[in-house]
C-alpha cells in the first residue's frame, strides 16, 4: 500500500552554514564597524546581537537572505521581541522543527475532508498518509502544498 511522511525539518548543519556566513558579511560591511553586531547560534535557537534596532534589522535582513540562498525555509523561523539591555540590542529567534500536535491534527482533518479513501495517522512529530492509489496520494500533497500554511512542510518516504 502507497505511503508517505508528511514532516517539517530543518536542517541544522545549512543553518549553520548560513549563520558562518552572515557573520562573515557583517565583519567586512563598512556600515558595522565598531558595532560588534553578529549572529550567535545555539542548537535550535539563533541570537542577533548589535548595538540599536535599526541594525538588527539589517543583520536579520542579511541572515534571511543566506538562509535563503542555502535552502531553508524562512517560515521555519519565529522571530521574538527585540530586547535591549543598556547599549546592546539583541533578538532571539527560534528554528520550528516538527509537527505539533493541534497543526497534526488539523492536517489529519484537512486529509478527511478531501473525502479520497485515505488513511492518516499521527506518529509522534509527523504524520503517516497511506492509501490504495497512488494518484490519491498525490492529490493530498499538492492539495497540502496549495493550503497555504505557517509551517514549512516536507514530504518524505513515498513508497509504493
Amino acid at each position: 500500500m502507497p505511503s508517505f511522511d508528511i514532516v517539517s525539518e530543518v536542517d541544522l548543519h545549512e543553518v549553520t552554514n548560513a549563520v558562518d556566513q552572515s557573520n562573515r558579511e557583517i565583519g567586512n560591511r563598512f556600515d558595522f564597524k565598531g558595532t560588534d553586531s553578529r549572529v550567535e547560534q545555539n542548537e535550535a535557537t539563533l541570537t542577533l546581537h548589535s548595538s540599536n534596532e535599526f541594525q538588527i534589522r539589517q543583520v536579520l535582513d542579511i541572515l534571511h537572505k543566506k538562509l535563503a540562498k542555502r535552502g531553508v525555509d524562512i517560515a521555519a523561523l519565529s522571530e521574538g521581541e527585540v530586547t535591549a539591555s543598556g547599549q546592546k540590542v539583541n533578538l532571539i529567534i527560534t528554528i520550528r522543527q516538527g509537527i505539533d500536535q493541534d497543526t497534526a491534527r488539523q492536517l489529519v482533518k484537512q486529509i478527511k475532508e478531501t473525502k479520497l479513501k485515505i488513511q492518516s495517522s499521527i506518529q509522534g512529530d509527523k504524520v503517516r498518509v497511506s492509501g490504495k492509489k497512488r494518484d490519491d496520494l498525490q492529490k493530498i500533497i499538492s492539495g497540502l502544498r496549495d493550503s497555504g500554511r505557517d509551517l514549512p512542510l516536507q514530504f518524505i518516504n513515498f513508497r509504493d
